[in-house]
């Protein structure tokens, strides 16, 4: 994998970084985000930094993916007609 950019963060006495606002901007990162840290296989000195997604990003992603799946169907209208039924 090969970077177009590099860039040093010094690490804190409370173990804090500054995320560069080039990678934060680049990668949506926000106050709030969450990051999955791991260590790379085979190496002393390199970390695998993930960004967690928000999980209204998430559901985001979700909304209207089962209508390609039943076009013919509509789930609002499914739900409206159940909860008619019972109430």
């Amino acid at each position: 994998m090969y970077y177009l950019f590099t860039m040093k963060t010094m690490v804190t006495t409370k173990n804090m970084i500054t995320i560069p606002v080039e990678i934060s901007r680049r990668f949506a990162i926000s106050p709030g985000c969450r990051l999955d840290w791991a260590p790379v296989a085979g190496s002393e000195s390199e970390l695998r930094v993930r960004i967690i997604p928000k999980r209204a990003d998430l559901a985001e992603r979700l909304r209207g993916a089962g209508a390609r799946w039943a076009p013919e169907r509509s789930a609002v209208a499914e739900l409206a007609a159940e909860r008619a039924k019972e109430g």
